[in-house]
């Protein structure tokens, strides 16, 4: 299938924007990228406004939606919210994960995302015991993508302990009965569960990569071996990492080390590593996560609502690591709103403004995020690249009055969610004039989260 569309402007990479420029798409592929078109030709799909490389959303957990509007209000910190969260957790099964991943993959197209890295450590039965497929819960996650029309790395998680537990022998608690049907019991048996869905599931819209969920839910000598396993099959390796000074100081007290030190000594830290959050580093764990080449999952509406804080980003970049960003927890989902944030809360920390310019933060949103999740052709305006792209309308009272030098800036610290109307994924429309092509999104949300909620 070729198409041409037609940019009213496009963000091309650097800190400007280019009008009139034709992106010529065969199959799912962008095959031509040529400006100067002042109008559209006769035969092109005609895109108002300011068309960018659509959006990655590095990091999710696609349940964390039904807590929208139910956990922020109030007292509290992270680990009591965490209590509600498993609360939720216990009530999914297959069915009814699949209707509510399907809309929140849909609501996360209506944003302008063409691929979501899905974080995903709900494996079993409340219990702990399989399913008859033990892939059931990753099957009904790929299929919600494929119908939702984005792309999908599916991040299998490895869990196997319930917490730091200084006083025992091993260093760790056993799963609490709300955690059992995260786990797999062993890394060996979490890899041959992984085997057995990266063998089904794989696809042009699909791909499987491994997270370890952080160091306090699993132990150095099983980190290695994930990180072995993934290293071998150049599959990209997730991990919650520092998102609470209360893990760095039980991870002290249980390996003498901080939790990013546990993981280069697990040889887990490389260019395919992405640590999500690393909210509370030292100096010295900044260090190596910028030689190790790894990247930094950022995501700030969740490490905001969580109270956990605001992460070192510059010194992250200055040490030579890349950032992307996520919605995680889903307090909102808007791409656009994390990457500012990302500059703003370095602007708190630094009294500094411009700490990263406005085309790294673009970056950071899109083409950062395909590299964090595997898609290393993906991101860009460029021939040869996913034909993934959308359009962000410029009419908006957040918009209106504009000039062209200003567009990106515009987009980057006053555009929202709600501006986007066209998603392109893979060469096919997803999001056309700001409503999804198949899904009636808010009733879907509406009916899915009803079900795990009230369960």
């Amino acid at each position: 299938m070729s198409n041409h569309y037609w940019c009213e402007l496009a963000w091309l990479g650097g800190p400007r924007v280019t009008p009139g420029v034709l992106i010529e798409v065969d199959g799912d592929r962008i095959v031509g990228v040529s400006p100067g078109h002042a109008s559209p030709p006769e035969d092109a799909i005609e895109l108002s406004g300011l068309t960018i490389p659509a959006l990655a959303n590095a990091h999710s957990h696609a349940f964390h939606r039904a807590l929208r509007g139910r956990t922020h209000g109030g007292e509290g910190t992270f680990w009591t919210w965490r209590d509600l969260m498993y609360g939720v957790a216990a009530n999914l099964d297959p069915q009814n994960y699949y209707q509510l991943a399907r809309a929140t993959f849909a609501e996360m197209a209506l944003a302008g995302i063409g691929v979501v890295g899905e974080f995903h450590y709900v494996h079993h039965r409340p219990g702990g015991d399989p399913y008859d497929d033990p892939n059931a819960f990753g099957a009904s996650l790929v299929a919600a993508a494929r119908d939702a029309g984005v792309r999908l790395t599916l991040l299998d998680t490895l869990y196997l302990h319930g917490g730091f537990a200084p006083w025992s022998g091993s260093g760790y608690a056993p799963l609490r009965p709300e955690q059992a049907r995260f786990s797999d019991r062993s890394v060996h048996a979490w890899i041959s569960r992984v085997e057995s869905l990266r063998a089904t599931v794989s696809g042009p819209g699909t791909r499987v990569g491994a997270a370890v969920h952080s160091v306090r839910a699993v132990d150095p000598p099983s980190i290695g071996k994930a990180a072995r396993w993934a290293k071998d099959r150049a599959l990209p390796l997730h991990m919650h990492v520092s998102e609470q000074s209360a893990e760095n100081e039980a991870c002290r007290e249980v390996h003498g080390r901080t939790p990013t030190a546990v993981l280069s000594g697990a040889g887990a830290l490389g260019p395919d590593t992405t640590l999500v959050h690393a909210t509370h580093l030292s100096g010295d764990d900044i260090d190596l996560i910028g030689a190790a080449g790894a990247l930094c999952c950022i995501c700030p509406t969740t490490e905001r609502d969580l109270a956990d804080g605001i992460g070192p980003s510059p010194d992250l970049v200055r040490a030579g690591a890349t950032l992307c960003t996520g919605s995680d927890s889903h307090a909102v989902i808007d791409i656009l709103e994390e990457a500012r944030a990302v500059e703003l809360g370095a602007r708190i920390l630094t009294n500094r403004r411009g700490m990263h310019p406005t085309e790294a933060l673009a970056a950071i949103a899109t083409v950062n995020g395909y590299r964090s999740l595997g898609w290393k052709d993906g991101g860009a305006i460029r021939p040869g690249y996913l034909a993934d792209f959308t359009s962000i309308g410029l009419e908006s009272v957040r918009l209106a009055g504009i000039d062209a030098p200003n567009i990106l800036d515009a987009v980057i610290f006053a555009g929202s969610s709600a501006d986007v109307h066209h998603l392109v994924v893979g060469g096919r429309p997803v999001v056309v004039g700001g409503a999804h092509v198949s899904v009636d999104v808010a009733g879907e949300l509406d009916s899915a989260i009803a079900k795990v909620v009230a369960a």
